[in-house]
C-alpha cells in the first residue's frame, strides 16, 4: 500500500490510518527529506516503526501493526494507547471494582476515570491547532476490572541503581493492593531480574513494609543485568503470578517490555506494569522521575559545604561532582536553587579549558573578583575533552550496558591545581566534594513520598483494569499510562536552547564556551602530531639498532667522538654536562 507524502499534514493522515494499515507501507516523497521521516519515527512510534532508505526519493516504512495502538479523535487528537489483556484474550470477563463499596473512596464523586479520558502530551499549543497532537490514556481506577481480588498474585522487583523513594513505591504498591483491592498474595523478588530464577521471594504485607519508607535503598535488593526473558517468564508462569510491577530506569523498562511481549506471545493473563526510576530525571515524556527532588535537595548540602570552604580561604575553590551520566538536570536545578555556584558544567553543554573564553580564564577572572568560586560538574560532562587529553581509552560498559565514564571530578581538580601553579604562579585552595552515593542512598523527602504514592496507586489501578506493557508517570501534572517503547526510545536531556538554561547562565554569568569545536580540533591536531612524532622516533630507534655500526676512536681534542655507520659519518653529539 502506498502513500504520497509532501508535508507534515500528510504524515499526520498516514498516522491516522496506521492502525488499519498492512505491516509494510511504502511512502514516496519528493518534497520531504529523510530526516523528517526519522524525526516522525522518533516522535511518534519509536520501536514500533522501522525506516529503510531504498532509493533517493523513496523511504520504506514497516509498521508492527500488532503492537502499535494508535487511535484518533475529533479535532486532530491522536491517542498513543497501551496494550490491554483483551488484545490477545478477547473473552475475559469483567468484575465490578471493589472501590465502589470502599468507605474511603465511595464518598468521592466521580472517582472512576472514563475510558475516553486522555492527557495531552503538550499542554501549550497554538490556538489554531488546539486539541491537536499526541495524547496518552489517563491513569486512575476504572469502573470495571479484569481480576478478582482472590485470584491476583502480584510480585514487585527493583532493578538498576539506587534512588530515593524505592522503598516508598514498594510500600505503596503493597498497601494499595492490600487495602484497596483486598489482594493477599504479594511477593517481593530479590536482587533484580535474576531474582526471578536464582533467588527466593519474600511475602509482603502492610505489616512487613510498614516503615520501610523511612529508610534509603530497597528492601528487595537490586542488580544490573541478569535479564533472561525465557527464565523470567517461566518463573512467572510456574508461580502463577499475574501482575508484575517492575521499578527501574530505561534499561529496566526495556526489559519489562520484552517480558510483556513474551507473556503476550504465550497467551498468558499477565499484566506487566513499569514504574520509571532514574535519579538523573532523564526519562522521556514524563514530567520528572521520583527521587529527583530529594537528590536536588541533598545536593544543596554539598554545594553549601563547598561554598563555605571556598570563601574561607584565599583563592578558595569548591568543586562538587553531582550525578548525571548523560543529562545534567540535577546539576542545573541544584545550581539554580543554590545561587552560590559560579560555574555549572553538564554533558549537554561542552566546555574547554585553555585559551580565550575557556574555563581557566574564567576561573582566574572570578577569583580576582571574589577571591573564591564554586564549580558544579555533572559526572558525564567533559568526557570527550578528557579522552582527548588522556589519549584514546577503551569504552568499557557495566552489566546494564551503560558506558563507564571517566572521572571528570578528579581530572578537573588535578588540572586546575596544576594550571594555576604553572601559569599564574599561585596555588589554589581547592576542596573537592563527591556526594554521589550519599545523594542516592538517602530516604525520599516529603515531596517525593507523595509522588511515589501516586505512581504506585496509578500502576495498581492500571493493572487491575487490564492494561499492560505500560509505564506510569505524570504528563503535564496528570498521571497517565504511556507505552514502554515510547519512554525508552530516547533519553531526555537538558535543552541548552531553552529558557531554563538561559536562567542558569544569567545566574552564574559563566561563559558559553562557543569556541569548543575549534578548541577540540586544535587539541586533536596536537595529539595527531605527537603520535606521528612518536612513531617517527620509534622508527629511527629501530633503524639505528638494525643497521651495522662501526665505532671510530678519533677525537677532535674536546673529548667528542664520531660514529661511522656503513661508511657514513654520523654528526657528532654534544655531551655538555657529562662527566
Amino acid at each position: 500500500m502506498g502513500y504520497n507524502v509532501s508535508n507534515k499534514y500528510d504524515l499526520k493522515i498516514f498516522l491516522y490510518t496506521l492502525r488499519a494499515s498492512p505491516p509494510m507501507i511504502s511512502i514516496r516523497s519528493h518534497k520531504l527529506e529523510e530526516s523528517m521521516f526519522i524525526s516522525f519515527h522518533n516522535h511518534y512510534l519509536s520501536e514500533n516503526f522501522r525506516i529503510k532508505k531504498t532509493k533517493k526519493t523513496e523511504v520504506q516504512m514497516s509498521v508492527n501493526a500488532e503492537t502499535a495502538k494508535i487511535l484518533t479523535g475529533s479535532g486532530g487528537a491522536v491517542l498513543e494507547d497501551v496494550p490491554h489483556l483483551t488484545d490477545w484474550l478477547p473473552d475475559l470477563p469483567t468484575y465490578a471494582n471493589p472501590l465502589k463499596h470502599h468507605p474511603a473512596y465511595s464518598a468521592v464523586r466521580q472517582y472512576f476515570v472514563e475510558n475516553t479520558d486522555v492527557v495531552a502530551k503538550d499542554v501549550v499549543v497554538n490556538l489554531n491547532t488546539a486539541g491537536d497532537g499526541i495524547h496518552f490514556r489517563r491513569a486512575g481506577p476504572r469502573d470495571k476490572i479484569y481480576f478478582r481480588s482472590e485470584e491476583v498474585k502480584a510480585c514487585i522487583v527493583t532493578c538498576g541503581g539506587l534512588c530515593p523513594g524505592l522503598n516508598t513505591v514498594i510500600r505503596e504498591i503493597v498497601c494499595g493492593l492490600w487495602t484497596q483491592y483486598d489482594v493477599r498474595e504479594i511477593y517481593g523478588i530479590h536482587g533484580g531480574y535474576r531474582g526471578f530464577y536464582s533467588q527466593n521471594t519474600t511475602d509482603l504485607s502492610p505489616k512487613v513494609v510498614n516503615d520501610i519508607h523511612k529508610r534509603g535503598g530497597t528492601i528487595l535488593g537490586t542488580s544490573r543485568g541478569g535479564h533472561d526473558t525465557s527464565k523470567i517468564v517461566d518463573s512467572i508462569e510456574d508461580r502463577g503470578i499475574n501482575q508484575v510491577y517492575i521499578i527501574g530506569g530505561d534499561g529496566t523498562q526495556r526489559g519489562a517490555n520484552v517480558i510483556h511481549e513474551e507473556c503476550k506471545r504465550r497467551g498468558l493473563k499477565v499484566v506487566v506494569a513499569g514504574i520509571p526510576k532514574t535519579i538523573d530525571n532523564d526519562i522521556e515524556i514524563i514530567d520528572k522521575s521520583f527521587g529527583f527532588d530529594t537528590a536536588v535537595e541533598e545536593a544543596q548540602r554539598a554545594i553549601n559545604a563547598a561554598h563555605v570552604e571556598a570563601e574561607s580561604t584565599h583563592n578558595g575553590v569548591g568543586l562538587v561532582k553531582l550525578m548525571g551520566r548523560y543529562s545534567g538536570y540535577i546539576a542545573m536545578h541544584a545550581t539554580l536553587a543554590s545561587r552560590d555556584v559560579d560555574l555549572c558544567l553538564i554533558p549537554e553543554a561542552p566546555f574547554y579549558t585553555d585559551g580565550p573564553g575557556g574555563l581557566y580564564e574564567f576561573a582566574k577572572k572570578r577569583l580576582c573578583e571574589n577571591g573564591h568560586m564554586v564549580i558544579v560538574v555533572a559526572e558525564g560532562a567533559g568526557q570527550e575533552l578528557i579522552a582527548e587529553s588522556m589519549g584514546s581509552l577503551d569504552k568499557l560498559r557495566d552489566a546494564s550496558g551503560n558506558r563507564l565514564l571517566l572521572d571528570v571530578g578528579l581530572w578537573l581538580r588535578q588540572n586546575l591545581k596544576e594550571h594555576f601553579v604553572k601559569e599564574f604562579k599561585e596555588p589554589l585552595n581547592l576542596k573537592y566534594i563527591d556526594p554521589t552515593y550519599m545523594i542516592r542512598a538517602i530516604p525520599s523527602n516529603a515531596s517525593d513520598n507523595v509522588y511515589c504514592t501516586l505512581l504506585a496507586h496509578s500502576a495498581i489501578h492500571g493493572a487491575m483494569a487490564g492494561y499492560c506493557g505500560f509505564t506510569v508517570g505524570p504528563v503535564n501534572n496528570r498521571h497517565c499510562y504511556i507505552p514502554i517503547s515510547r519512554v525508552t526510545a530516547t533519553q531526555r536531556q537538558v535543552n541548552i536552547a531553552d529558557r531554563m538554561w538561559a536562567r542558569l547562565l544569567s545566574s552564574t554569568n559563566q561563559p558559553n564556551f562557543q569556541r569548543y569545536k575549534k578548541f577540540m580540533q586544535q587539541l586533536r591536531n596536537q595529539n595527531a602530531l605527537k603520535k606521528s612524532s612518536k612513531i617517527e622516533s620509534c622508527v629511527d630507534v629501530a633503524n639505528s639498532h638494525s643497521a651495522p655500526i662501526s665505532l671510530s676512536s678519533s677525537t677532535d681534542g674536546s673529548g667528542n667522538g664520531s660514529l661511522a655507520r656503513a661508511n657514513e659519518t654520523i654528526p657528532q653529539m654534544e655531551t655538555h654536562g657529562r662527566q
